[in-house]
Order: structure tokens, then sequence, then C-alpha cells
């Protein structure tokens, strides 16, 4: 049955820092809902009522264009291993991008990544469990290095300019301001 909290507590933490995928909702009053699946150990829980995630480059830009409208987003998890549980944390997020104050701090608690495009910082209004009992069981085999290899590839230059090919507006035209607000 489903349980609701209104903080991440240390048994959360934890399950959270054990899951290899998570997955991202987000959406505008009147856009398409964006749900994206995310990995890379790109998210840490700074307390139990803040995560951060960092957003790596990618064909769409939806979360970002997405949160600077309207600000809430949900972030699941679901046990694959082990135990069966869902894990919800629902918040109102805030964009960072490289030229913000506050990327530096941030972007330190993650492992360097040449594709990095924003971060999330998430506070939490709510978090909801549920059993997960349907949920199927998979083995994890490794994480997937190809989107890094990739974006090391690309290099800065070419990360810039496929921001501005392919990253400027969601797929309903809303823009993300994946340029303006990069560091000069």
């Amino acid at each position: 049955m489903a349980q609701q909290y209104q903080e991440i507590s240390d048994k959360h933490r934890q399950f959270i820092a054990d899951q290899k995928i998570f997955f991202i909702g987000t959406a505008t009053a009147d856009s398409r809902v964006n749900v994206s699946p995310k990995g890379m150990d790109a998210l840490r829980v700074i307390d139990s009522k803040r995560v951060v995630w960092l957003n790596v480059t990618g064909s769409g830009n939806e979360s970002s264009a997405h949160v600077q409208q309207l600000p809430r987003m949900t972030i699941m998890f679901c046990s694959f291993e082990g135990a069966p549980l869902i894990l919800r944390l629902y918040g109102t997020a805030r964009v960072i991008h490289q030229g913000d104050a506050d990327w530096d701090a941030l972007y330190a608690l993650f492992k360097p990544n040449p594709g990095a495009r924003q971060i999330f910082d998430v506070s939490i209004e709510l978090v909801q469990s549920s059993c997960g009992m349907a949920v199927p069981s998979f083995d994890y085999v490794s994480d997937r290095e190809l989107l890094t290899e990739w974006a090391a590839k690309k290099g800065d230059a070419g990360l810039q300019q496929y921001w501005a090919d392919k990253n400027q507006v969601s797929m309903d035209g809303a823009p993300t301001h994946i340029l303006e607000l990069q560091r000069k």
C-alpha cells in the first residue's frame, strides 16, 4: 500500500543510493508530459528535503524548458533487484546552468562529465512509496559509456553547436535558455 512522508528518510536515502536508474517527469500547463530515464550516478540527496541531479546533453531538453515555465518535478525510483518498491519524490525544481553562481559547488558533487548541461535542484514537498510488486526483476549488468564518449568526442565547441541545433527549445516550442545561460 502507498505511504506518504514529508521528507526523505535514511531508509529512502539508502534505497535511492542503491538504484542505477531513475525517471524524471515534467510538464508545463499545456505541453506534453515528458518522462525521461536517467542513470550515470547522476543524483545526490543533499538532505531530507532536497536532491540535485546532473543533466547531460541529449537529444531533447524538455525538463529544462518545462521547469523554467512550471517548476514542478516528479522523480521516480523502482527496485528492479531485491525487494519490490517504488519511491516517488514530488517537488519544486530549479534549473542551474553553467553560468549560474551555484554551478561550481553543485557540479563538484558529481564525477566530471564532458556532456554536463544543467543541474536540477529539487526541493522535496512529498515522498511516496508503493509496493512495486508488478515491476519486473532485472539484473544490473553495467552502465553504458556511449553518451559520455560521444560528448567527449564532440568537445566543448561541438557541444555548443549541438545545443544550438537541438537543445534550444522543447518539442512544444518552449525555450530552454541553454546558450545564454552558459559560461562565457
